[in-house]
């Protein structure tokens, strides 16, 4: 492995990040991989902990893809633009209707990456969430002085995203998966089966995540398996998420959530970690 970088980090907080977990999942990593994937990007946490030398990475999310693009291919100018950002209740809800106007398809790749870093560093808890129509819909949050450029940060993931093999794309989990090959490893860290239906997180994805998605994945999983590739997933500890990865190894563990309106329901959640190696 060559020495990692350790302000190469995530530059976004995101549900169901994984920074809490990583102490768990860490130990169960393969030693050797040849590409890494990940189909369900998100905030990227192990992606960037790890900082594989060859991987192919994936969010349905078209906006979040767009921001890694930028911060790789044009890092100086989106410093530059996040300057502009005022951290104003005002300001705020003008910034978050643009995908809802005219023209918001006109704005240049580093207007929309700087749109997306600046609402998640200023709305309410840190929470990307987009409604059914994909438009960004949480409130403003109030901080004091929210950290919305961190430019060693940004400058330090825009160097390794330059300096190494990185395959980013917006699509399907599948689709993304499709060329990974024995000595490949995949890490899968979808939308989290609902512990209870309301506490459906499914929002950042359009067009939610179902039961029925959910057991795609696992037809995923399995194929996976077959060609011989190594595979770890994460999801909530539900009798539904269990007994689809029964005939692989479960393991069980807490995460603790921030992510939660209610201050006391945060704290920690089952969750399971399954792997096929």
């Amino acid at each position: 492995m060559a020495k990692k970088n350790k302000l190469v980090m995530p530059f976004l907080k995101w549900v169901g990040g994984k920074r809490q977990l990583m102490t768990e999942i860490e130990p169960l990593l393969p030693n050797r991989i040849s590409t890494y994937y990940e189909p369900f990007l998100g905030g990227g946490a192990l992606f960037l902990h790890m900082q594989p030398k060859k991987a192919v990475v994936n969010d349905y999310n078209a906006e979040l893809i767009n921001v890694y693009e930028t911060i790789r291919d044009d890092v100086d100018a989106l410093i530059e633009h996040l300057a502009i950002h005022e951290n104003d209740s005002e300001y705020f809800y003008q910034i978050r209707a643009l995908d809802r106007q005219e023209g918001f398809d006109e704005l240049s790749k580093i207007e929309r990456a700087s749109r997306v870093i600046y609402l998640n560093k200023t709305c309410f808890n840190g929470l990307y969430r987009v409604n059914s129509s994909g438009e960004f819909n949480t409130p403003f949050g109030r901080y004091k002085n929210p950290n919305i450029i961190n430019e060693t940060v940004l400058q330090a993931v825009s160097g390794y995203l330059r300096n190494n093999k990185i395959t980013l794309r917006s699509g399907d989990f599948e689709e993304t998966v499709k060329g990974a090959r024995k000595g490949s490893f995949v890490y899968l860290d979808p939308p989290y089966d609902p512990v209870s239906k309301s506490s459906n997180f499914t929002g950042y994805v359009q067009g939610g995540f179902s039961d029925n998605e959910q057991i795609r994945l696992r037809n995923t999983c399995i194929n996976l398996d077959e060609k011989g590739v190594k595979f770890l997933l994460s999801n909530s500890a539900t009798a539904f998420m269990k007994d689809l990865y029964k005939d692989f190894e479960i393991i069980e563990v807490g995460a603790s959530r921030s992510i939660n309106s209610v201050g006391s329901k945060r704290g920690e959640v089952k969750e399971i970690l399954v792997r096929n190696y």
